[in-house]
């Protein structure tokens, strides 16, 4: 709360967007011209070391990264903080989520996929067949140490493509197959409405239904503009975060 309380004057201009969280800052700017882009981030940049040098706040260049999110072929030229150049990345991990320049989600799911074997081979002498535990307790311990793991942000990656939700699907059908000792011809689809867990698909729908519901009754009207706010030049055959919610109502 002290820390947010000093860095409330943080400058912001009218022309670029500032997101923090605690210590966490990034600086957005859209435009279709890379060089425009670059300008108006340079001047709020110049703006921010200013404002770290009279509040006496060290910003480490290396730490920085500068990301150009597109789908074409040239980046924004490279941006300086304090005249000293900011890192030019493919991809940047912020708040846990792992973004590439064309947003196809692929090096976030990768991530979380590798991340959730390491847990699963840790918790398998809890989880494989011949383990004391009831059926019960193995779903818990899915839900609260596994589930996590991949659900964390996915009212934005969930949109990504089917083929790159398999690697989720997969993953979940080999732990349940795992959970219920199932033999090799039973269908993941038979292992999920046995123990009542849903699929992937059906858990992003069900998330992204209840936030977008909490975002509809959120006490602040703000919340609601930021969430539904967004481009509306739809050019590329993609399925947005806000899509989820209309996909679950299609669902018979």
């Amino acid at each position: 709360m002290l820390f947010l309380i000093f860095t409330a004057d943080i400058p912001q201009t009218g022309h670029t967007t500032i997101a923090s969280f605690a210590d966490d800052v990034a600086v957005l700017f859209a435009n279709e011209y890379p060089v425009s882009a670059t300008r108006h981030l340079q001047t709020h940049l110049n703006s921010l070391a200013e404002w770290h040098t009279r509040w006496r706040i060290q910003v480490k260049q290396a730490k920085s990264v500068q990301v150009t999110f597109t789908t074409r072929t040239n980046v924004c030229p490279s941006l300086t903080i304090k005249n000293a150049p900011i890192p030019v990345a493919a991809e940047v991990k912020y708040l846990g989520l792992h973004l590439e320049q064309r947003l196809t989600w692929q090096t976030h799911i990768r991530a979380k996929r590798r991340q959730l074997d390491i847990k699963f081979r840790q918790m398998l002498w809890l989880l494989r067949r011949n383990s004391k535990l009831f059926l019960n307790n193995k779903l818990l311990l899915y839900k609260v140490v596994l589930k996590p793991i991949w659900s964390y942000g996915v009212q934005l990656w969930g949109c990504a493509k089917p083929a790159r939700l398999k690697t989720i699907h997969r993953f979940q059908s080999k732990l349940l197959r795992t959970i219920e000792n199932g033999p090799w011809y039973v269908s993941s689809r038979l292992l999920h409405n046995d123990l009542h867990i849903p699929s992937i698909t059906d858990g992003i729908q069900r998330v992204a239904t209840t936030y977008n519901d909490k975002t509809h009754n959120h006490a602040n009207d703000l919340f609601e503009h930021v969430y539904n706010n967004g481009p509306t030049d739809r050019r590329l055959r993609r399925t947005w975060p806000a899509d989820l919610e209309r996909h679950r109502n299609d669902v018979p």
